[in-house]
């Protein structure tokens, strides 16, 4: 079965398989796939990349058709005129307007394209076309000391890949945080307790949005010496499942398997007492009764009651209630910035306790392999326990 997304002349079609997952490619108008977009596309199969790829490159391949260019003729200086119509800072003239009436791309969204164009291009001088192009961007640089620090074996690197579209100028080091006092303003504005567990665990638990919506109530472990053995602190399992029936997906892709009914692996995640409570407030008083489908966020009005929540809804009630709180819109992602600086400063700049506390992925591979510390660590559990409100 697939559904149809419509993105001008090419579109995006998404395809949803049997086994619940999803993948997404580009077709022409007459509905044949675009055979160079979907090979590359390919790829990334599996993964929130591909979705992101297929957006950006059917925009790309639509400017491509009105400027009436083929893989093999387009050159480097075309691409970073399309960078600067996009929204990139270029010197050169960039031709007729594009995308009129849309916003140009922010600093992020221009260097995921920059990454996309150049993945794009270099699968296609692999292939043996324009592999000019392919020599132009496929360029190194010299390391600089923090890609060394950072990079497994980093001390025997001479170069490192570059990007020539990549927009330059110094990335953005602030992420938006939560105001001060958020937490308690937005739980004032809430009546359903479901609504006041996303707030909870959102805040407490670093969560990503697809992650909280994504759980099952097997996941959770929310006693001392629960029998999965992986963690004696209440804890819970963040388990990436592509065949969520609301669509929602946890990022990270850790191992995990359900023996006898006992989820083990995923990404374990510390819970506070005050997520525990707001859990059972939640079963309580308005989970229903023989819900088959073993979520733990379901809707809690209208016609769909009981049903699985998707993470748009869960979005839009931050948002509401945000606005009720005269906080403005309040997005998911500021509670996890939130919670990721309080861990850091609580744990004195311990960059690994932040980073497992919010289950923040490292580029290093040292890192990743040899850096997890204890979650039974006197210091990670006094960094946790102050952020959630508990020490003397």
């Amino acid at each position: 079965m697939a559904r149809r997304v419509v993105v001008g002349d090419l579109r995006v079609q998404q395809i949803e398989r049997k086994d619940g997952r999803r993948s997404w490619t580009i077709v022409w108008p007459e509905g044949t796939v675009h055979t160079e977009a979907d090979r590359f596309l390919r790829l990334h199969d599996g993964s929130g990349t591909q979705r992101t790829y297929a957006y950006l490159l059917v925009d790309h391949l639509r400017w491509l058709e009105r400027e009436c260019l083929t893989f093999a003729e387009i050159q480097l200086r075309d691409l970073e005129r399309y960078m600067g119509i996009i929204g990139a800072e270029v010197r050169m003239p960039l031709g007729e307007p594009w995308r009129v009436g849309k916003r140009p791309y922010g600093r992020s969204a221009l260097s995921i394209a920059a990454a996309c164009l150049k993945g794009f291009y270099l699968r296609q001088s692999a292939l043996g076309i324009n592999g000019e192009l392919g020599r132009r961007l496929d360029k190194s640089r010299l390391p600089s000391r923090v890609d060394r620090r950072r990079s497994f074996l980093g001390h025997v690197k001479s170069s490192l890949p570059t990007n020539p579209l990549a927009p330059k100028g110094p990335h953005r080091r602030h992420p938006k945080m939560l105001p001060d006092g958020a937490r308690e303003g937005l739980l004032e504005t809430l009546n359903a307790a479901r609504d006041r567990l996303v707030v909870t665990w959102l805040a407490d638990g670093g969560l990503r949005i697809g992650e909280l919506c994504g759980l099952h109530l097997v996941d959770l472990h929310l006693r001392e010496n629960a029998a999965c053995g992986e963690c004696r602190a209440p804890h819970l399992h963040v388990c990436h499942r592509p065949g969520n029936p609301n669509r929602a997906e946890a990022k990270s892709k850790h191992p995990w398997r359900v023996e006898h009914g006992i989820v083990t692996g995923g990404l374990i995640k510390r819970v506070s007492p005050a997520m525990v409570h707001t859990y059972f407030e939640y079963v309580t008083t308005e989970y229903p009764r023989g819900a088959g489908h073993g979520m733990l966020l379901v809707q809690v009005h209208g016609a769909d009651t009981g049903q699985p929540w998707a993470p748009v809804g869960a979005r839009r009630m931050l948002g509401r209630a945000g606005k009720r709180a005269g906080l403005g819109g309040v997005k998911p992602h500021a509670f996890r910035h939130s919670f990721t600086s309080a861990v850091l400063d609580a744990a004195n700049g311990n960059l690994l306790i932040a980073r497992d506390a919010g289950g923040w992925a490292s580029a290093a591979m040292v890192d990743e392999v040899y850096g997890h510390v204890d979650v039974h660590d006197p210091v990670f559990d006094a960094a946790l326990r102050t952020v959630w409100g508990e020490t003397k």
